[in-house]
This record gives C-alpha cells, sequence and structure tokens, in this order.
C-alpha cells in the first residue's frame, strides 16, 4: 500500500472512531454550581434541572452540584467557566472583562413581575444582547433564574428614604459594578464597592452600615444585623444558566436541545412562584425583627425618574445600542 494511501485509510479510520466514539457518547461529570445553601429554592431547581439533563442524555452527561459559592466568587466562577474549569453555573455576572454586561442590571429597568418576565425571559431582546455579550468571553447563555426585585439593607433608621434628593450620610455597600455605583449615590448613600462574599462581614464591623444588589430572599440570612429593609426594587435579580461555550458547541443536537429545554422549563417553572416566593422572603425579614419600610407607587417612580434622569445616560454612553433596545422593549419607557 502506497503512503498516501496509508495516510488516507488511517484519516478515515480517526474520522469513524470520532463519529462512533460521539455516538457510543461518552459519560462525562461536570461541575455546576450557584450561590446559595444546600436545600433553598435554586438548590432545589437545580438538582430538578440537573436530574432532567441527566435522565434525557440516559446518564451520558452527570453533575456535581456546588452549593453556596463553594466554586468560588461568582465573579471568579464566570472566568473558571470562560477557561472550562467549571462547566456550567447559575448566578449573575461580573463586569470586570467587559463592563457593557451591567446591562443585565440596568436599575429601575422593570416595575413589576409581568415587566420583568418581558424583558428578563430567554426569547427576550436582553437575553439576546447579553448572549452575544457573553459569547465574546467563551461563555454561552442558556437561559435564567429570576430572583427578586432589588433592595436596600441598613443597620439603622435611613433619614427621609423616600426621597433621593436628601443625603442619607450612609456608607453602604454596593457589588463593584458602576451602575449599582450610581444608582446608591443618585439615591443619597454613599456606596463602598465590595463583593457579596464580604458584604456580610462589612456590616459586623462597621465597615459599612447597609447593603444594595441584594433582596429580602438574601438579606434574610443576616438576621440581626438586617434591622431595616427598603423594597426600593432599584434592580430585577436575573441569574442566569450559563456553561462553556466551547463545550456547548462540542455536543450534538441532541443534547444541545435537551440541554435548552431543560433551562427554559425551569425558568418558567420559576416565574409561575417567584412572586409568591418574594413575598414570603418579606415576611421572613419581618418575623425576624427586621422593619419594612413602605414606600407608595409615586415614590418609588420619583426614585426612577431621578435614576432615568442621572444614571441611565451613563449607561447609554457606556453600553451603547443595546442599552436602548432594552428599554424600548418595555412598556411605557
Amino acid at each position: 500500500m502506497r503512503k498516501s494511501s496509508v495516510v488516507i485509510f488511517i484519516s478515515a479510520l480517526m474520522m469513524f472512531s470520532c463519529v462512533v466514539g460521539s455516538w457510543a457518547g461518552e459519560k462525562h461529570q461536570w461541575k455546576i454550581g450557584h450561590v446559595r445553601p444546600t436545600g433553598s429554592a435554586i438548590d432545589i431547581d437545580t438538582k430538578w434541572f440537573t436530574e432532567k439533563i441527566s435522565s434525557e442524555t440516559n446518564g451520558k452527561i452527570t453533575f456535581a452540584i456546588f452549593p453556596e459559592s463553594r466554586l468560588g466568587d461568582y465573579t471568579i466562577v464566570q472566568e473558571r467557566c470562560a477557561f472550562g474549569e467549571v462547566e456550567m453555573f447559575i448566578g449573575p455576572f461580573g463586569t470586570a472583562v467587559d463592563k457593557k454586561v451591567a446591562l443585565a442590571f440596568t436599575p429601575f429597568l422593570v416595575r413589576n413581575w409581568v415587566e420583568a418576565r418581558k424583558v428578563y425571559s430567554h426569547d427576550s431582546i436582553m437575553l439576546q444582547r447579553m448572549g452575544e455579550l457573553l459569547a465574546k468571553q467563551n461563555i454561552k447563555i442558556l437561559g435564567g433564574w429570576p430572583v427578586y426585585f432589588g433592595g436596600i439593607v441598613l443597620t439603622q433608621a435611613p433619614l427621609h428614604p423616600a426621597d433621593p434628593d436628601v443625603f442619607k450620610n450612609m456608607i453602604i455597600r454596593v457589588p463593584p459594578m458602576r451602575s449599582f455605583e450610581l444608582t446608591a449615590k443618585t439615591l443619597g448613600y454613599t456606596p463602598y464597592p465590595i463583593t457579596w462574599f464580604y458584604a456580610r462581614e462589612g456590616l459586623k464591623t462597621g465597615m459599612v452600615e447597609g447593603i444594595i444588589g441584594g433582596g429580602a430572599e438574601g438579606y434574610a440570612g443576616l438576621k440581626d444585623l438586617a434591622r431595616y429593609y427598603l423594597p426600593v426594587n432599584d434592580h430585577f435579580e436575573y441569574w442566569f444558566v450559563y456553561m462553556n461555550l466551547e463545550l456547548w458547541q462540542s455536543l450534538s443536537e441532541n443534547e444541545q436541545t435537551i440541554i435548552q429545554n431543560a433551562a427554559r422549563e425551569m425558568e418558567m417553572r420559576r416565574y409561575a412562584v417567584a412572586e409568591a416566593e418574594e413575598r414570603k422572603s418579606l415576611e421572613q425579614l419581618r418575623d425576624q425583627g427586621t422593619h419594612i419600610v413602605a414606600f407608595s407607587t409615586e415614590e418609588r417612580a420619583n426614585m426612577r425618574k431621578k435614576i432615568r434622569q442621572s444614571v441611565w445616560p451613563l449607561m447609554r454612553k457606556e453600553i451603547g445600542t443595546a442599552f436602548d433596545e432594552v428599554v424600548s422593549s418595555v412598556d411605557g419607557q
């Protein structure tokens, strides 16, 4: 057999082996993490999500679940997923690599759960534009898990909490994102950027007197530190379900469909109960002794108006046309 024939034969054999290997389907265990403790709502849904994928791939893909940020802070896991060290994650994105990712945290973008479901869903403009941004980081967005509307938790009584024009003389933790920093400042607070991982310690030591960037469900774990809660609805918390893009591209079309459908079904299941769960979290805060500061629709509208005037133009400049596309997807903007 001539040398060229041998090369062709070996090449054909390698291609056949790859195809057979794909058909045979080697089994793989993927790491998937989230930011809440074992037994929490997201943990229960993550187990449902992973079991569904494992079942429908006939055990080809199984998972090791890492709750409570055991894979690292969400900003670290984002990088680990991009490099392929972690296969999947459910949580927010950081803006260290690309500030345009702050699009997902546009303050006072949606006002209620009806608008939230329209703007934050797998087939929305928001998800399309975020998908384009994260693809540049080698990350594939599959969908999301709606959590709650955000608010501010404080260790002491706030000064004129409904009036954004009053300087509160309080330092509060903000996520290390410009959108949150600008929002806190516009509402009258002095922002101090640190990750959630260190926020609790900041409250304990008095380094900060409050936190923005979470909601009632997340603040419930602070217990005696959370003396006042301001449900200002400053942002909508939506945790993205995502995975390594190259890994996604290596999957068969059927496997991609199974994973994508599972993510979408989990999102719909969560939307069916999320609003009621948010009310329960508020009750939990109240029951543990946290004073819930009430805001009228007009007071929230006044805060939103100031944010739109002061913060949105800066975000528009930083993010570009995607910002206008997302904003225009909300009725009455």
